[in-house]
This record gives C-alpha cells, sequence and structure tokens, in this order.
C-alpha cells in the first residue's frame, strides 16, 4: 500500500485523492482551504489545513515519509512553485507537480519537480490525434519518443501475416497485440490479420504515420 500526500485539493487534486484511495492508498490531503478539506475529508485516510508554502507547515508533513507527493496548487504559479521547490527540498522520494502551461512545466523540472502532468494538453492531444483520423482509436504517449496506438488494421492488411507485413523492418514499430472480437492476443509470426482487426503498435509517432499513412 502506498502512502500519497496530496497538496491543493481543487478539482484535479480532489479527483486524483478519490481515485487513489478507491486503489487503496494511504491519501493524505493539505489545502489552505476549509471548504476543500471538509469536502475531502471523507474520502481520504487524513486531511489538514495548512499553508503549503511555510517551511514550518511543510516540514510538520514529514514528506520524505511519502512515497509520492503530488503537488496541485490552485492558479497561483509562485505558490505551485515555492511548494514544490519546499516539498523536494524537505526530502520528498518523488514529486509530482500539475502544471498548466509548457513554460511552467520547464520552471517547475528546474525547481523540484520530478514528473510534471500537464492535464489540459494532454487530453487536447488525446482527442486531437484521436479524431484526426477514422483509423485511430486510441494511443498512449510512453514518452517524447515513443507512443502505443490502437488502430484499426489497413485494408491492405487483411489476409497477410505478421511476418509478411513485417513492419518492424519496414517502419521500425512493433505489432504488440491483436484485439479481434472482444479478446485480446499477442499475436505469433504467422498470424493472419482478418477484417475488423485492431492492432496495438508501438514506436515513434513519425515511424506510425508513415505505416498507416497518416
Amino acid at each position: 500500500m502506498k502512502s500519497v500526500l496530496i497538496i491543493g485539493i481543487g478539482e484535479f487534486g480532489k479527483n486524483i485523492a478519490k481515485e487513489m484511495n478507491n486503489l487503496g492508498c494511504e491519501v493524505m490531503a493539505v489545502d489552505i482551504s476549509e471548504p476543500h478539506i471538509n469536502e475531502i475529508l471523507p474520502y481520504v485516510t487524513n486531511a489538514i489545513i495548512g499553508n503549503s508554502t511555510s517551511r514550518e507547515f511543510v516540514k510538520s508533513l514529514s514528506v520524505h515519509e511519502y512515497d509520492v507527493c503530488i503537488v496541485s496548487v490552485g492558479n497561483h504559479f509562485q505558490t505551485l512553485l515555492e511548494t514544490t521547490t519546499l516539498v523536494k527540498e524537505l526530502g520528498a522520494k518523488r514529486v509530482i507537480a500539475r502544471a498548466s502551461d509548457d513554460v511552467q512545466m520547464k520552471f517547475l523540472l528546474r525547481n523540484g519537480a520530478d514528473e510534471v502532468v500537464y492535464p489540459e494538453k494532454q487530453m487536447a492531444m488525446r482527442i486531437a490525434t484521436k479524431y484526426a483520423s477514422d483509423s485511430i482509436l486510441d494511443f498512449v504517449q510512453l514518452d517524447n519518443n515513443y507512443t502505443l496506438y490502437q488502430m484499426k488494421a489497413p485494408k491492405e492488411w487483411y489476409g497477410q501475416t505478421v511476418q509478411q507485413l513485417d513492419v518492424r523492418k519496414k517502419y521500425n514499430i512493433n505489432i504488440i497485440s491483436i484485439k479481434r472480437g472482444i479478446g485480446v492476443f499477442m499475436p505469433a509470426a504467422e498470424t493472419e490479420i482478418i477484417p475488423e482487426d485492431k492492432v496495438f503498435v508501438m514506436g515513434e509517432v513519425e515511424s506510425i504515420k508513415r505505416c498507416f499513412n497518416l
């Protein structure tokens, strides 16, 4: 069971707290707003009101004891940056901060954040990518280079085996699995692609675009 400290219980922090609680984590919620704390209290292990830019207050939280510290403090970037820096300075093992734009992301990474989440940009990218082509069913960005796509198998693939397609050699991408009906399986070299198959492919975005003519 992981222990999690969440500083900032706005909509994002509140939803993270509830989900992590549902997943069996011990969750400590912190916010400067009493109404926010009262609202989240039934869903977390503990909750406390306090100013996250106060060194003495943050020190009292023993941030080094938590497996993860998530900082999602309101719309005031200065508060967000100060809190992120302070939490890291006081020994937090892993600090995840929520940014609102690319500039904030860069500053947070330079000042204590081990990872930065950017929900608005990430959701915008997901929606734009998913609906930019009828072939794309879903995708997950694994890092800056590699992405996992769920795609409709192209008609020209029908009747060919994974070995015959040889997309690894041609495009430097991998067919990870195939969804056929309600089942998902890992294909063998001799697995033949049939109509209505959905393929999960992993690789660099530009390579996947070339392979599927996106």
